[in-house]
């Protein structure tokens, strides 16, 4: 069995964690607040007094909230004490902007770094069934196969670079709100037509678009059952932004982005920032 650290138990850091224990791995937890941590050591695990701390335990898998929470983390004092031999493993969404600096400072402190941001809820890392989307050191991600493969159902190797994983990440992101602009637009011109909106969506998902977005979304937007939230909105709309930046940082035109954004801003207003981000439907139902 393999020693693993996880930094950042939220939602989807803690799902993980359990799944590690559950397979037996020997895991160490840190989080900057307390609750989850004693959750986590209730269960098995090691708790670290500090990120450094969690590092001599062993490879650390990160699952932060956003870019400044992970430079906030792993600034230049923790990577600069840990030194050589250690391996950081973000599985957070982030900026590519912020994907290139991380990969840049812990090269610098000779801190190993790879990209392994993922599909799914914490439901879905429970058991053990996430898409890891791995980019980084070949060597690297072999090495933490067994710690992968607890976790998810299949690791995807999407570059020798690790920000090439938060690009592809963001990308997958971004079509998953082009379906669920999609859908909320079907739904709501087929329910002007008299159309039963659960009926469309049995359609939808058992002929032309099979899988859990379609299916999944579908039935939340079928039912306008929003909460509690898998993705919430305000996450959707801070996915919308870093989409936006990486296709600016290539010189990219979204024609549909600009149009998704005032989606997204238009629930928020409308006070969906907390529901589920396929609460987007609700705009335009009531446009």
């Amino acid at each position: 069995m393999a020693q693993v650290s996880v930094a950042g138990l939220g939602n989807m850091g803690r799902g993980m964690a359990r799944r590690l224990l559950a397979e037996g791995h020997r895991v160490t937890v840190w989080n900057r607040s307390a609750d989850a941590v004693d959750d986590l050591v209730a269960l098995g695990a090691e708790p670290a007094a500090s990120v450094v701390e969690l590092f001599a335990a062993g490879p650390v898998l990160s699952s932060l909230a956003d870019d400044a929470a992970v430079a906030a983390v792993f600034d230049d004092t923790v990577l600069t004490e840990v030194g050589p031999h250690a391996v950081h493993v973000s599985m957070s969404t982030l900026s590519v902007a912020a994907g290139r600096a991380l990969a840049e400072r812990h090269a610098a402190a000779g801190v190993g770094y790879l990209a392994v941001p993922v599909l799914g809820r914490p439901s879905v890392a429970e058991a053990g069934q996430l898409n890891l989307l791995a980019a980084g050191d070949s060597e690297s991600i072999d090495s933490l196969e067994a710690v992968f493969s607890a976790i998810g159902r299949r690791t995807w190797r999407v570059g020798d670079q690790p920000w090439q994983a938060n690009a592809v990440k963001i990308t997958m992101n971004l079509l998953i709100i082009h379906a669920l602009e999609a859908m909320a637009e079907g739904f709501t011109l087929a329910e002007r037509h008299g159309i039963d909106a659960d009926d469309l969506r049995e359609l939808i998902a058992g002929t032309l678009f099979p899988g859990p977005v379609y299916q999944g979304y579908g039935r939340s937007m079928a039912d306008r059952d929003y909460l509690p939230a898998g993705f919430r909105t305000a996450l959707g709309s801070k996915d919308l932004a870093l989409a936006a930046a990486a296709a600016d940082a290539v010189g990219l035109q979204l024609p549909s982005m600009s149009a998704l954004q005032g989606v997204f801003r238009s629930a928020i207003d409308r006070g969906l920032t907390d529901h589920d981000w396929a609460s987007i439907a609700e705009v335009v139902r009531k446009a």
